[in-house]
């Protein structure tokens, strides 16, 4: 099977594992046992600590290690509303933002907050304008994912940024599917908080991290949590942590040529479409707005589970959008932000590149799109 949906998840990178192995059986303390066994095992977390702050460019004491992305949002958004900069009960996101934050929000509807969620422009993006004019004096945090993950299409966050400061309200960001595939140093500046997730950037599942910035004095949602600094409950996993550390490093340090290397991939694969380019609509822009890494894209008349199904039968995995939602009879999350729904919204397909994918590989997947689109119009 050829893998075309690193978007989803990605393998865990070899060295990652046998980092994870060494740490699992020599540095299996309790980080919070007070022996020396747990100091090891305390010593190596916060080495992990110290080296994700290096990494965002960021103070080490504004990171707290969780259990993956979800749990990562979930609890970045009631840290900051425990430390919010004023009254209120007002929060603005984005429809199409990770099931994550959108059933954390639904959840805090219940405590009386008032939610506005808005649409995508035509270009997939949050418009500024419709930002400002959601704004209420009782508005305390606004949400927006950093790249969206079924387009890769990037947000404003440093515009949504200054909107932000010049109305008091704290803004939170997901960044699970950028991590590894764009630089974040200069985004964790423009955002009170941030998340990540081990998986996206071929660290080992059940990792992730937030970053909320040290200045806030939030409050703990789990009453008698003692782990990282009682952000969370449980034993920390220090094994997995180090495995995620390691993941990292190599993501980051090795971006330039990732970058490079994806470009080229996504031009292969738009060029091997050539002979269909009149069926296909491709979401995406063509500056730095864009992981090109993700291509988002539908073929007009072929639902994505079928063109998904198909793609299975010769030999590709892609995907028709989130995995957070695939196997729901509805249209993508981002389709219907963008104001395309319908039979339209569910023709969406999402391609993926990774650290494995050839150019050769590429090439046969777009060809196997260009037979499948042929076929169909035969029978």
């Amino acid at each position: 099977m050829k893998y075309f949906d690193y978007a989803a998840t990605c393998p865990l990178d070899e060295e990652a594992a046998q980092v994870y192995v060494k740490a699992a059986t020599e540095y299996y303390g309790n980080a919070q046992s007070l022996h020396d066994t747990g100091s090891q095992a305390k010593e190596l977390l916060e080495n992990c600590r110290h080296e994700f702050a290096k990494l965002l460019g960021v103070m080490k004491e504004g990171i707290y290690f969780t259990s993956g992305g979800s749990e990562s949002n979930f609890l970045a958004i009631q840290s900051l509303l425990s430390s919010s900069l004023k009254k209120g009960k007002h929060i603005i996101t984005g429809i199409a933002e990770h099931s994550s934050i959108l059933s954390t929000l639904e959840k805090l509807t219940e405590d009386d907050y008032e939610v506005t969620a808005l649409p995508l422009n035509s270009l997939g993006q949050i418009d500024l304008e419709q930002v400002r004019n959601a704004i209420r004096e009782d508005t305390v945090l606004i949400t927006i994912q950093h790249g969206n993950p079924e387009t890769g299409i990037l947000q404003p966050l440093e515009e949504i940024n200054k909107i932000c400061k010049e109305h008091q309200i704290l803004f939170h960001s997901d960044c699970v599917q950028t991590f590894g595939k764009a630089e974040l140093k200069t985004v964790a500046q423009f955002v009170d908080s941030l998340s990540i997730s081990g998986h996206k950037f071929y660290g080992p599942k059940g990792t992730g991290a937030v970053y909320i910035h040290p200045r806030f004095h939030w409050k703990a949602f789990y009453p008698g949590a003692s782990h990282e600094k009682g952000f969370r409950p449980g034993t920390v996993n220090v094994p997995g942590i180090a495995a995620m550390t390691v993941a990292a490093q190599k993501a980051l340090g090795n971006l330039e040529d990732h970058i490079k290397k994806v470009h080229v991939l996504r031009k292969t694969f738009l060029n091997a479409l050539d002979p269909i380019k009149e069926n296909c609509i491709i979401y995406g822009l063509s500056d730095s707005r864009q992981l090109p890494s993700t291509i988002g894209m539908r073929i007009i008349g072929l639902e994505g589970q079928y063109v998904m199904l198909e793609c299975n039968r010769y030999g590709f995995a892609i995907s028709t959008g989130s995995a957070c939602q695939v196997g729901m009879q509805s249209p993508s999350k981002t389709m219907k932000a963008m104001g395309v729904s319908g039979k339209s919204g569910k023709e969406f397909i999402r391609i993926s590149f990774g650290w494995k994918t050839t150019e050769r590989e590429t090439q046969e997947l777009g060809e196997a799109l260009v037979k499948i689109v042929n076929q169909s119009v035969r029978t």
